[in-house]
């Protein structure tokens, strides 16, 4: 099966205890029609919610959340001229529904541990060690293993994995996470902390990303990136596969209160693949992001986030056919042709380090996005297809870590590279604490390693090219500044 992988969250994935011989290619998550009332973002000038939730009230909603550090309001109502009315209020600045107006309907419900202690410590040791490594390529293309001889990581240091939750009792994470910091934000973006909230969903996807960035070094499976650091679960996809404006908002503010370094963030923010600034009910919510970044930026946190897989050259007018993609089930959405107005967030967003992602072979993955300008930097998200004329792919190819059940397991996807970057940025905040965010992102960058443009890029064998490479022997369109490299971030 050879179809565009899910733009979402990424596909290729195969359980094992021992790794894998095989995997399947899931098809993306489709959600029941949503019932309405639905979610608007509301707000105001500068700081504070006072106007915005005023103006709600006034307008026949209701306030679900308010976020006064970035003069945001989440709000619910029925109507669907709600916005419309608050956007006249004074005060308002914008408002705007988080979901697809056109996806009313009654839904279909999915059915929907206590982990170990925290401990101190920064030293590094031997990753070979670890029963899984020597299937771990990925880990020694951007030199982990080297930099891991130095250092494991600072306990001090948190990455907030904004995801599907994380399975806290995973043998190869219980250590790490810290459920003091843990949260959901998919209880229409209202935090909370109870660990059943903010657990596993009925994705294992979260907990493939937690440990690429930090699987424990206890010599059981494998070893993240940065294995000493603490992780953060802060659940934004619900049980249906979605993260809405209002859960990724919640988790940006939840990390910059909490005072997390790095979050890593391999999703896109639904219902729209692009969010146009041209449409003033997506332009409020871009701005509603925009803000959640911005304040995450001010209180020194690096948010990491992947590029997607889509194939798209982001830098260039898009073409996108899969927008709403939460309509009833038999409805079609309509083509939206795009421009440099219309972003996919958060990857496109101000205050990101966006992350490509390639194979083996240290070129382009063949779902990769790319475009200069947009990509930062470069890492390992597997590519199973690197023979496109063979008859199966090769499992072995994709990023082994770990899956649900206690087990590790095969994905492949920039939602594989992006945890690569953050568990460097991780090592970097570590190492050198002082550091602020903006600092270490120019560490990140300046320590990768240059990738140039491949001549042809071509990875159906056809001698056709497949995408086209801007940057030449900087490679920047594929590559951004280049792969990341963990031994030279942390190296004086």
């Amino acid at each position: 099966m050879r179809t565009r992988m899910s733009h979402k969250l990424t596909a290729l994935s195969v359980t094992a205890a021992c790794g894998a011989t095989a995997f399947t290619l899931a098809a993306p998550a489709v959600a029941a029609p949503l019932q309405a009332p639905t979610a608007f973002v509301v707000l105001q000038g500068g700081t504070g919610t006072d106007k915005a939730s005023a103006a709600t009230r006034a307008a026949g909603g209701t306030v679900t959340q308010e976020w006064p550090q970035i003069g945001l309001v989440i709000a619910e109502a029925s109507d669907d001229t709600f916005d419309d009315r608050v956007r006249k209020m004074r005060g308002i600045v914008g408002a705007g529904p988080t979901r697809a107006l056109q996806a009313f309907s009654a839904p279909t419900a999915p059915a929907a541990g206590v982990p170990a202690g925290l401990g101190p410590g920064t030293a590094g040791g031997d990753d070979t060690a670890e029963p899984l490594n020597s299937q771990q390529w990925d880990m020694r293309m951007i030199k982990a293993d080297k930099a891991h001889l130095a250092t494991d990581g600072n306990r001090d240091v948190t990455v907030g994995v904004l995801d599907s939750g994380i399975e806290a009792d995973h043998p190869d994470l219980a250590a790490n996470i810290d459920p003091a910091q843990s949260v959901s934000c998919v209880d229409k973006g209202r935090p909370d902390t109870s660990p059943s909230a903010w657990g596993r969903s009925t994705s294992d996807h979260g907990t493939h990303v937690a440990g690429t960035i930090a699987a424990a070094r206890n010599g059981v499976g494998i070893v993240g990136v940065a294995p000493n650091v603490r992780l953060a679960a802060v659940k934004v996809v619900d049980d249906d596969g979605y993260i809405y404006p209002e859960y990724a908002i919640c988790g940006f503010v939840w990390a910059a209160e909490k005072g997390m370094e790095v979050t890593n963030n391999s999703y896109f923010i639904d219902p729209y693949y692009l969010w146009c600034k041209s449409n003033k009910d997506e332009r409020a919510v871009i701005t509603a992001v925009e803000r959640a970044l911005r304040y995450a930026d001010k209180k020194d946190v690096v948010n990491v986030a992947s590029a997607g897989n889509s194939r798209w050259d982001l830098s260039k007018p898009i073409d996108d056919t899969g927008s709403p993609n939460n309509l009833p089930e038999g409805e079609e959405p309509e083509v939206r042709h795009t421009d440099h107005r219309c972003y996919d967030m958060p990857a496109e967003l101000p205050n990101v380090v966006t992350v490509s992602s390639v194979g083996p072979t240290a070129e382009k993955a063949y779902y990769s996005n790319f475009g200069k300008n947009v990509i930062d930097v470069t890492a390992p998200g597997g590519d199973a297809w690197l023979d496109w004329n063979a008859p199966k792919s090769n499992a072995a190819d994709a990023i082994l870590s770990t899956t649900a059940g206690g087990k590790w397991g095969y994905k492949q996807g920039t939602s594989m590279a992006g945890p690569h970057a953050a568990g460097v940025v991780a090592l970097v905040r570590g190492a050198e604490p002082g550091l602020s965010a903006k600092q270490a992102v120019r560490v990140l960058t300046r320590e990768a390693d240059t990738l140039a443009c491949p001549e042809l890029y071509d990875y159906t064998d056809d001698n056709v090219a497949d995408a086209t490479c801007e940057g030449g022997a900087k490679g920047t369109g594929f590559y951004g500044a280049g792969m990341v490299d963990a031994l030279e971030a942390v190296t004086p």
